[in-house]
């Protein structure tokens, strides 16, 4: 019969071995997220934990500058980009296992707090006219440098002849999550921010918004990939990803999806 140190011994060592693979899972499963991303994937990741008992990690920021941290050997192991060029770059630059999946497309609001002058609409008129007003002291959008949703942001304010009035007036985002925060915080007079972002709760309810057009600028093409590093744990996530029951959560915050993911 085995002597009671040898029985704790052993059951020691397998709790550790438990321990080390549940950490394993966790650690590895650390993905890099776009921040319109902010609200639904955390929305899919808690379905996924009630699903499958597992969890993962998300980090948000703007796709432009986790582009660069992941090319500078960041340890993310999944990168969810707003803008498909990226991933296109890295799969170049043989960080990925393959060039990724499309996993939605976003669109842009107009957005405006409850006590804003400013009243949201398709057209931006509102916008036009309390800038010939001088209503509008400050105007939030995501940094167009690294921001996905800061450059369609412009696109569309180019389209509408309203960007070069804006320029004194813009307050810049390091990402749409940061720029949403300003717009509905009552020291702007509105911006544009994701969709995705402007269907939350927490945002819903500070504010009011409007769809822009589609074709007032270029695509928001929202495309996903495993880096060469990613984990057994974040291979089932990814797969998860473009299942049924995540994909109707990602429609349900306003993003169209690809017909084959």
């Amino acid at each position: 019969m085995p002597s009671p140190a040898r029985l704790l011994y052993s059951l020691c060592l397998a709790m550790l071995c438990i321990a080390q693979t549940a950490m394993g899972h966790a650690q590895s499963a650390t993905i890099a997220a776009a921040s319109d991303l902010q609200f639904a994937l955390e929305a899919v990741r808690e379905q996924y934990r009630l699903d499958t008992g597992h969890s993962v990690q998300a980090i948000y920021g703007s796709s432009g500058n986790f582009y660069r941290q992941i090319r500078e050997g960041a340890p993310f192991q999944m990168f969810m980009s707003a803008d498909e060029s990226y991933v296109r770059q890295l799969d170049e630059a043989g960080l990925t296992e393959d060039g990724g999946v499309l996993y939605a497309q976003g669109r842009i609001v107009l957005i405006a707090p409850h006590d804003s002058l400013l009243q949201p609409d398709e057209n931006l008129q509102s916008l036009r006219e309390a800038l010939d007003s001088n209503l509008i002291q400050r105007f939030a959008i995501a940094n167009p440098e690294h921001a996905p949703y800061g450059r369609r942001a412009e696109e569309a304010l180019r389209h509408a002849g309203l960007w070069e009035a804006l320029q004194e007036h813009l307050v810049l985002g390091e990402n749409v999550s940061q720029a949403a925060q300003f717009a509905t915080s009552g020291s702007t007079q509105g911006g544009i921010i994701a969709y995705s972002l402007a269907l939350a709760p927490n945002v819903s309810r500070l504010g009011r918004y409007a769809l822009i057009p589609q074709d007032w600028h270029e695509p928001l093409r929202q495309r996903m990939v495993l880096l060469k590093t990613a984990s057994p744990a974040l291979h089932e996530f990814y797969a998860y990803l473009q299942g049924t029951q995540a994909r109707e959560i990602m429609r349900q915050f306003g993003f169209d999806l690809p017909q084959t993911p």
